[in-house]
């Protein structure tokens, strides 16, 4: 496994506090990887990467410089970002499906590319309450994917509609990483802005960035 550092042209974040990934899925032990450091080991070919990475609490240092939030990439481009607190932890996932075709990508390719490390995670999907009959099948396909892939996983349907709610949610129940859709990163900056190092947070809490 390797990362690499980066060119920063589509983030606003600074250069040096971004990692990339190359590989086709994550072996098991990056959780660990990640906490000595981004060593080095060879996976194969790296022709493009597959995921860009930041520790947040250096991500939330540089906001609280900014007098506003900003999202952290200016451009939003295909690759997805993770952004991991005190630790990396797969215990409790909560996936946010809200019923586009994006977000349902987004779920079955963090599934794929997570499937050595969440064989044993406890899963929740979080729907909207209203899904159009076209869209049912895919829900279905997505609740069934997550239960197939995790050792224990649920289903709920709430009427959430800002990331903030989700946030809220995931620190309630204690969950470990939040997997929504790029579309939220600018909301998710200013909830990340204004209860930083507040009574509400949880340092436990990581997340995850597609397209």
């Amino acid at each position: 496994m390797q990362a690499r550092a980066i060119p920063a042209e589509n983030f606003a974040v600074p250069e040096e506090i971004l990692q990339t990934f190359y590989g086709k899925k994550v072996p098991e032990g990056f959780e660990k990887w990640l906490e000595l450091g981004f060593g080095k080991v060879e996976m194969g070919d790296k022709t493009a990467p597959s995921l860009f990475l930041a520790h947040l609490p250096a991500v939330l240092d540089w906001l609280h410089g900014l007098d506003l939030p900003r999202a952290i990439e200016n451009e939003p481009c295909h690759v997805p970002v993770l952004l991991y607190d005190k630790e990396l932890v797969f215990d409790r996932l909560l996936f946010h499906y809200d019923g586009t075709p994006s977000s349902a990508r987004l779920i079955k390719n963090f599934l794929s590319f997570f499937s050595n490390t969440i064989k044993h995670s406890r899963a929740t999907i979080i729907s909207p309450s209203f899904i159009p009959k076209s869209k049912m099948r895919e829900e279905q396909e997505i609740i069934q994917h997550v239960v197939q892939s995790t050792a224990e996983a649920s289903f709920i349907k709430f009427n959430f509609c800002r990331i903030g709610d989700f946030w809220s949610y995931a620190v309630k129940h204690e969950c470990t990483l939040l997997v929504t859709t790029k579309s939220y990163q600018t909301d998710l900056a200013k909830v990340l802005f204004h209860f930083y190092r507040g009574g509400m947070w949880y340092d436990r809490l990581s997340f995850y960035l597609a397209p």
